[in-house]
């Protein structure tokens, strides 16, 4: 039986009611949500609120960090709580990694969350409208741009998580007079009061210092991060519509980024080396990514590591490649293979996967079966391509067909008796003339 909320009626009248019932209606008929229950004043009362408006889709979890010696006791008053409200609860304990400690409490919660939400349900947490105001103006501090002003969302929808924050537009007195109304039990966390911790220094230190001076700048600071929001969305517009013009996510054509603004070139560069990560690269990197890399030398072969992704340039293009592709050839062993072959096999080499098809012009069929010599590419050699006058290097053969020069480790050269029959290459196989070639052959087919 759900518990009733004896001073809830007079709490509803007011701001709750009409910007959380708004935002809970515009969700799925079937969604759910998991409260993220710290056991602190904020999370408790919106525990509370939401237990009564929709307590048929609501269950919490407590992440138990293992950072206070009263963490345990805190979790058993939130399954206390929720016992009460009847409230499905879960504890999960997690470890906290050494570096900042903020930063990787923060990661370690959210990679619980992620172990326990559902497909259809949504995380719920207790951001106020103060939680807002600190977020801007300690990644004012950090230097930050338009991304990281926009700070928080209150439904803020990402490919892996979806989270809600219906306390974003409450002010922290708010809620600490509904909470005394509600005569709600719930904990405080001495690091909150820490100010070793940027948070904590923010909200303890500055706070009452730069209010006394601007009594407003709660809501000011915050309507910023609205106003940070809606600059947001129209600069995604403008970025989408220049990397649909520049490129993908994995190359950028420099010709058609050239073209751009120098403000846009460097916007659509620091949103794509972000990728699908959560926070751009910083100023710095994207200004060495400009120098170091696109407009370096043309011959040179410059690359800019940053995260897992490697950065560079080849025949006017910038290309984003995961740190593992990049480096591959410096892991790669080449050495020499038999392939014997078969009619219609496929068939898997250090450039792709190939099957055996008949082809105009090909390789004669009495070398179906025979045991093929299949060697990696040493340098200086030549060949004579089908359907072409002389001999010139495969080096220039390369460079013609622009093969980018971090895959050429998977070239390699298909011969017989030392008499080249080909060379298979990430653009495919290259036939060789030599007096295997015949008339309604076979050819090995590039299939991905």
């Amino acid at each position: 039986m759900r518990r009733t909320l004896p001073a809830f009626n007079e709490v509803w009248q007011r701001q709750f009611r009409s910007s959380v019932l708004s935002q809970l209606q515009a969700f799925p008929a079937q969604t759910k949500f998991l409260i993220g229950c710290s056991g602190g004043m904020d999370s408790m009362l919106l525990l509370h609120l939401l237990s009564f408006l929709c307590p048929e889709k609501v269950r919490a979890i407590y992440i138990d960090h293992q950072l206070q010696s009263s963490s345990a006791e805190w979790g058993a008053l939130v399954q206390a709580t929720c016992q009460n409200l009847n409230v499905p609860c879960v504890l999960q304990k997690v470890n906290v990694s050494e570096g900042n400690l903020e930063n990787q409490a923060r990661q370690a919660r959210y990679q619980a969350y992620m172990q326990h939400l559902d497909s259809n349900e949504v995380l719920v947490l207790a951001h106020h409208q103060q939680d807002q105001a600190e977020t801007v103006l300690l990644r004012l501090f950090s230097g930050a741009g338009v991304q990281g002003l926009a700070a928080m969302q209150a439904v803020d929808v990402r490919d892996d998580i979806s989270i809600w924050r219906p306390l974003l537009d409450i002010s922290r007195e708010q809620i600490c007079q509904w909470s005394a109304e509600l005569k709600l039990d719930y904990v405080q966390d001495p690091s909150n009061q820490d100010v070793h911790y940027d948070r904590a220094w923010a909200r303890g230190i500055l706070w009452p210092v730069v209010q006394q001076r601007f009594p407003k700048m709660q809501q000011a600071v915050t309507r910023t991060a609205n106003l940070m929001q809606d600059t947001e969305n129209i600069l995604a517009e403008v970025l989408a519509q220049d990397l649909a013009a520049c490129g993908t996510d994995s190359q950028l054509n420099l010709i058609q980024l050239q073209q751009l603004s120098l403000s846009r070139q460097r916007q659509l560069l620091s949103a794509w080396m972000k990728g699908q990560a959560q926070y751009r690269p910083s100023f710095d990197m994207v200004e060495r990514l400009q120098r170091e890399v696109i407009q370096a030398k043309a011959d040179a072969q410059a690359a800019l590591h940053c995260q897992d992704y490697y950065y560079l340039r080849y025949q006017q293009q910038l290309f984003r490649l995961p740190k593992a592709e990049y480096l591959a050839a410096e892991h790669f062993e080449a050495e020499e293979q038999v392939l014997c072959l078969q009619a219609d096999q496929t068939f898997q080499v250090w450039s792709g996967c190939y099957q055996l098809q008949q082809a105009k012009v090909g390789l004669s069929a009495t070398l179906l079966n025979r045991p093929l010599t299949l060697r990696p590419r040493l340098g200086g050699e030549k060949i004579h391509l089908y359907g072409r006058v002389g001999t010139w290097p495969l080096k220039k053969a390369i460079q013609e067909a622009q093969i980018f020069p971090w895959t050429r480790h998977t070239i390699q050269i298909l011969s017989l008796d030392n008499v080249m029959l080909g060379v298979f290459s990430p653009k495919g196989f290259w036939l060789a003339q030599s007096d295997y070639c015949v008339a309604d052959g076979w050819q090995p087919n590039l299939v991905s």
